[in-house]
């Protein structure tokens, strides 16, 4: 079986996150795609705005309807600071003889020496980068003397290539938080539980438009 992993704070979930995984799935041609929200990351340590249940909730409205997409709450269940590699050897043991594609922006790849035990991690995973439009041909440098050729090969061959996508959590939270619409943005049914719970701050648009 051909499994991804595709962590993040998703706080919230947006279109390009949807999207990214699309096109992981079908790059890739992965069997399953594991959506994990993350607890605290190592490398963002001020956590996310929206509560765990609530990210978990958005995650499983985007996603609905896709029998080969799935949400994994384990990071969340163990709390604490989630490091990958634990993540991964879990699974793994889950899922014995999977090949198991980790999938991650270049900005994450170029932090990988800053990971926890990243050499243990690349050992267990094939790493399947981001490329957006735009961006220049990913380099892997960063992980000389970590894994051998062969396995900066393999990762090559793994990009998973992406149009400009210029829609971020942060400029979604800013918008909300604003009373600007998110429409086009995210899934309606994300949209729709942003407002039914107030969440980053949610202003209506008619309230908005008063204040200014």
């Amino acid at each position: 079986m051909r499994l991804g992993i595709f962590g993040g704070s998703f706080d919230p979930v947006h279109l390009g996150h949807l999207w990214i995984g699309e096109a992981a799935t079908e790059t890739l041609s992965l069997d399953r795609l594991l959506w994990i929200p993350s607890a605290t990351q190592p490398l963002k340590p001020d956590g996310a705005v929206a509560s765990d249940a609530q990210r978990l909730e958005m995650l499983r409205l985007a996603i609905a309807g896709r029998s080969d997409h799935e949400v994994d709450d384990r990071e969340l269940r163990r709390q604490g600071v989630s490091y990958t590699v634990d993540t991964v050897e879990e699974i793994r043991r889950e899922q014995a003889g999977a090949e198991i594609y980790l999938v991650i922006g270049s900005d994450s790849l170029a932090s990988l020496r800053q990971w926890h035990q990243p050499e243990r991690l690349l050992e267990q995973v094939v790493l399947a980068v981001v490329r957006r439009g735009g961006e220049a041909p990913v380099e892997f440098d960063v992980l000389d003397g970590l894994v051998s050729d062969d396995r900066i090969e393999q990762f090559r061959r793994s990009v998973i290539k992406m149009p400009v996508i210029e829609i971020s959590s942060r400029d979604i939270r800013g918008r909300v938080g604003q009373g600007r619409s998110i429409r086009h943005r995210d899934p309606h049914a994300v949209q729709t539980y942003i407002e039914a719970n107030a969440l980053y701050g949610f202003k209506p648009l008619v309230e908005a438009s008063r204040e200014q």
